[in-house]
């Protein structure tokens, strides 16, 4: 596809075969042997700090830790039998290789984590070791550069980082997981004023875009090497990561990550920096201490653009979330149900603003009103609502004429 949109006939090289056929999920080029490699390429240290993970963490498969390092190595295809002799894995270097192994056997490996502030550069690192270790030092150097803001939600306070830490891991490691390292490029972090970027090499693959991400059936391009990252604890096991990347800025009513400037070349996920939303942390906090259960993502996606646009048919709920219609009806009931969302009219037509409980702070209860769909018909109904919801009450002031103060304001009943 050109930059219009239009497609367009180019030839495909022989170089390029690799790469085509790993979009296709016909090539699994994360399970090639390398030339020239050898087990002497392996780190020692490498495959202690593998070990390492899978005992901390308690999604990884423990039962790897029962085998000895060879075991390990073929249970995890980070080497393969090559005419009886076990050769390594690009995943096999990727995990345990020496730096300068693999600067001569992998030269497609590289990473770089930049932080600016405007034109001015404060920091910029490139990496060429082993996959794990890169991890590790780039969260070191993200830490350093991802500062919290005090929230208070309720009668408790914490501070909330600027980006998401679960989001960020999970956003570095689909960059490496899901990258094409059949071609020259980097997986590169960068951190500015307005947000947080992680992008590598490689397109989408075959089935996957950036109106899809949400719902397309897990897959890559590096089943591999994915599949070590997911048994050592590193990665989403469900194959969801996308879904935690987009809770990160959900739960916290931040905008939504940006993968709009992916390519065919390449992927970029954009985290913009933002406050995080007080009110709406409260509500989803509330909603979970009376269902003793966290909101489905569908539903957390829902509610993000209710907040974001004030009211939304169901008609446009459809078109812009990556929501099917029958699931969306169920998500939209639920919230409902709960009280978190509210409606008018029926049909696609149907318009869902954020319910009562989201407008609870003071001051708020005007603007509940006013985004509840005023028509002549509901006057008397919203005006009832406003009352109520500030503890007022309607006193006679004549036989045709009913007032209550609305904070400087007087409404008046007369000829309705």
């Amino acid at each position: 596809m050109k930059e219009d949109g239009t497609p367009e006939v180019v030839p495909l090289y022989p170089y390029e075969f690799s790469t085509r056929l790993s979009d296709l999920g016909r090539l699994d080029f994360s399970a090639q042997p390398i030339p020239g490699s050898s087990r002497e390429d392996f780190d020692p240290l490498e495959r202690e700090r593998l070990r390492m993970l899978i005992g901390d963490s308690p999604s990884a498969d423990q039962s790897l830790l029962e085998l000895d390092d060879e075991s390990l190595e073929k249970a995890l295809e980070l080497t393969v039998q090559v005419e009886g002799e076990a050769i390594p894995t690009l995943t096999g270097l990727l995990m345990l290789g020496r730096e300068e192994a693999l600067r001569r056997l992998v030269p497609t490996h590289e990473a770089s984590f930049q932080a600016l502030e405007g034109t001015s550069v404060k920091v910029n690192r490139d990496y060429h070791g082993p996959l794990l270790k890169i991890v590790d030092q780039i969260s070191d150097l993200f830490d350093a550069w991802n500062p919290g803001t005090e929230l208070t939600v309720g009668l408790f306070s914490r501070v909330v980082p600027a980006f998401d830490e679960r989001a960020f891991r999970e956003a570095i490691v689909n960059a490496f997981g899901h990258r094409d390292y059949s071609v020259i490029g980097r997986v590169l972090v960068s951190i500015d004023v307005e947000g947080l970027t992680v992008g590598s090499r490689g397109g989408f693959v075959e089935g996957i875009n950036v109106r899809n991400l949400m719902t397309a059936d897990p897959h890559g391009r590096n089943r591999t090497l994915m599949d070590v990252l997911k048994r050592c604890g590193l990665a989403e096991r469900t194959g969801r990561g996308i879904d935690r990347i987009f809770e990160g800025s959900l739960n916290y009513g931040r905008p939504l990550p940006d993968y709009s400037s992916s390519n065919s070349q390449h992927v970029n996920v954009f985290i913009p920096r933002s406050a995080p939303d007080p009110m709406f942390v409260e509500m989803l906090a509330e909603e979970r201490e009376r269902t003793g259960k966290e909101l489905s993502i569908s539903g957390l996606l829902v509610l993000n653009m209710l907040k974001t646009e004030g009211e939304c048919t169901f008609a446009n709920l459809l078109d812009s979330l990556d929501i099917n219609r029958s699931r969306l009806q169920t998500v939209l009931k639920q919230l409902q149900d709960g009280g978190l969302v509210e409606s008018s009219g029926r049909g696609d037509a149907r318009a869902f603003m954020l319910g009562a409980k989201a407008y609870k702070r003071e001051g708020e209860e005007i603007a509940y009103v006013r985004r509840s769909g005023i028509d002549r018909i509901r006057y008397p109904e919203l005006i009832m609502k406003l009352a109520q919801s500030q503890g007022a009450y309607l006193h006679p002031i004549s036989n045709s004429c009913y007032r209550f103060p609305v904070h400087a304001h007087t409404i008046n009943l007369r000829n309705w």
